[in-house]
């Protein structure tokens, strides 16, 4: 990077206001490759070594928040032991991303992935109750009794599932299909397709279309974008 004055990487740095910063240099307490510095120094952040009372300053990385129309066939782990295709390799940034919450393999759609810690704690904690919403292809035609039941909660395993939102999109009884439109705001393993196979009917595409108000229409299916600050403000405080 170009160099930049010392006392804007402090305060990008996190130490206090550039004012604050231009009095700590006068005052001795700076030092750039273990030499005292003085105010007007310039420095880069990538090979200079920069010390405050002789302790080492960071550069502080940039905080970045992203949208990913996830493809199937790709899994949201770091690490896969099996060498499978990752949402990382999609997303090339120079930050060291992670997702916020997971979609399984064989769904697609919106994903989130940061380098912001306290951004991804308060999105994936149950009580921030952020609506996720999906479209579901099925085997089987749903009926009106199987929407209020999917609406009310079914159980799953040793839990019941929380009052959904579902809507029927279409179905097709030549081909035997529907589709559904399905709001949770819970975050359970694969709880849509378990949530569909409780009223008997199998899941055959599985497609998250919006996290919050915030969708992939405009996303093709393997690509990405930045989230806007207001974006991110919208879903802190949700």
């Amino acid at each position: 990077m170009e160099p930049i004055r010392l006392q804007k990487f402090l305060a990008e740095a996190g130490i206090a206001s550039r004012r604050k910063c231009e009095e700590y240099i006068a005052q001795g307490r700076v030092k750039v490759n273990n030499q005292i510095a003085q105010l007007g120094t310039k420095v880069n952040p990538d090979v200079d070594t920069i010390l405050l009372d002789n302790k080492k300053i960071e550069k502080k990385e940039e905080l970045i928040y992203i949208l990913l129309n996830k493809p199937i066939g790709y899994v949201t782990t770091a690490k896969e032991q099996f060498a499978r295709d990752s949402v990382l390799d999609l997303v090339k940034v120079k930050q060291r991303v992670v997702p916020v919450g997971r979609l399984d393999m064989y769904t697609s759609g919106a994903l989130l992935l940061s380098n912001d810690g306290d951004f991804i704690y308060k999105i994936t904690h149950p009580k921030h109750e952020i609506n996720k919403t999906y479209t579901v292809t099925l085997k089987g035609i749903v009926t009106k009794q199987d929407v209020e039941t999917l609406e009310n909660g079914v159980k799953i395993e040793d839990y019941i599932t929380k009052p959904a939102k579902v809507k029927i999109l279409r179905t097709d009884t030549e081909k035997n299909q529907s589709r559904l439109e399905i709001t949770i705001h819970e975050g359970k393993n694969r709880q849509i397709r378990k949530m569909c196979e409780a009223i008997g009917k199998r899941v055959q595409a599985l497609h998250r279309t919006k996290i919050g108000d915030i969708n992939v229409k405009d996303l093709k299916i393997g690509t990405w974008r930045f989230l806007s600050r207001e974006e991110v403000n919208y879903l802190l405080n949700k």
